[in-house]
């Protein structure tokens, strides 16, 4: 007689969705970001070196006068889990602080741009990195994020001073929709990264507290072989997470990507990274070119080179001379 196999509950299955995220967090509290030694800092155009072999998720978004910015301009990069130490509901090791500091330049006044992104947990049960705007001093003239940034500022702190941070009848949401209706972080700069808020809405610490707190109520339940209601909207009804949807606002679609490509590619492999930048450069000597004339492409993108810029030659890309993309799908 052919064995029976016990079906598997719901309650089986988030229990072991529960096991991974875990795992998960564990995993985030192992990846401690360890300090670049220090003569990194004495290493000149280190990090301009690096990022020009920065992973798809970051390269991408570096455009031709982020380059020159960049490469010219960038003196150090530092990736810390600043709440990797927090107990309980109150942190989370996957949260992120990545600090980009800069010598004086014509762009903007900042010496530092410092973001943070908090992993913040919704009362419907969404999980993600949430993050606020960063106040950009740019030079009358050089917003590089054609005032995405600004616009985002000031949306965060409209809303913020409204007691509502999904308030959308307020002049600066209005604004800022009209603008990422036609400019975002894939069209604009490297820098509009700075703007991003959420992927999905800004989600605060005490909501987040509280949907953590009934998260782990609910998975002790299960532990103990109970039915547990988790949050739920009928397919018949528009969603809280459909009603504040703030995609239509956000500057950044992969903001969250991006801080995430720093924290676990760039940064843990600078020193790598920097090697490949300094050996791409030595296969680039004239006894190593070779005449690839016949081999250009129709007029595709060419990816950034930040090492020509530093070293003084070449150029990176353009901005798409077609114009920004079409505005993408809400979700």
């Amino acid at each position: 007689m052919a064995d029976e196999t016990a079906p598997i509950s719901y309650e089986d299955l988030a229990a072991i969705e529960d096991d991974f995220s875990e795992i998960d967090t564990e995993m985030s509290m192992l990846a401690r970001p360890q300090p670049c030694p220090t003569p990194v800092a004495k290493i000149e155009n280190f990090w301009s070196l690096v990022l020009e072999q920065a992973p798809p998720e970051i390269d991408q978004y570096i455009h031709s006068h982020d380059s020159k910015l960049i490469s010219e301009h960038l003196t150090g990069v530092e990736v810390t889990r600043f709440e990797l130490d927090k107990k309980g509901p109150a942190g989370d090791p996957r949260s992120l602080r990545i600090r980009l500091e800069f010598s004086p330049n014509e762009v903007f006044s900042d010496r530092v741009l410092e973001k943070k992104f908090w992993y913040r947990r919704a009362s419907d049960d969404w999980t993600g990195l949430i993050s606020e705007p960063v106040k950009i001093h740019w030079k009358k003239g050089k917003d590089m994020t054609e005032g995405l940034t600004d616009g985002a500022f000031a949306l965060f702190g409209a809303r913020n001073k409204s007691g509502s941070m999904s308030r959308k009848n307020v002049p600066e949401y209005y604004a800022m929709e009209d603008k990422v209706e036609h400019w975002n972080g894939a069209n604009t700069s490297f820098f509009t990264w700075f703007g991003f808020v959420s992927g999905r809405r800004y989600v605060s610490a005490k909501e987040s507290e509280t949907a953590t707190a009934a998260y782990q109520q609910r998975r002790e339940a299960r532990r103990r072989g109970e039915k547990v209601d988790v949050p739920h909207h009928p397919e018949n009804q528009v969603s809280d997470f459909e009603a504040e949807d703030d995609s239509a606002v956000e500057v950044h679609d992969a903001g969250e990507e991006l801080a995430v490509a720093f924290a676990e590619d760039l940064w843990p492999d600078a020193i790598k990274l920097f090697t490949q930048a300094q050996e791409m450069g030595d296969m680039s000597d004239p006894e190593f070119e070779e005449d690839d004339s016949d081999d250009d492409d129709d007029g595709d993108d060419e990816p950034v080179d930040i090492r020509s810029l530093v070293q003084g030659t070449g150029k990176g890309k353009s901005r798409d001379s077609n114009g920004p993309p079409a505005k993408r799908a809400r979700r």
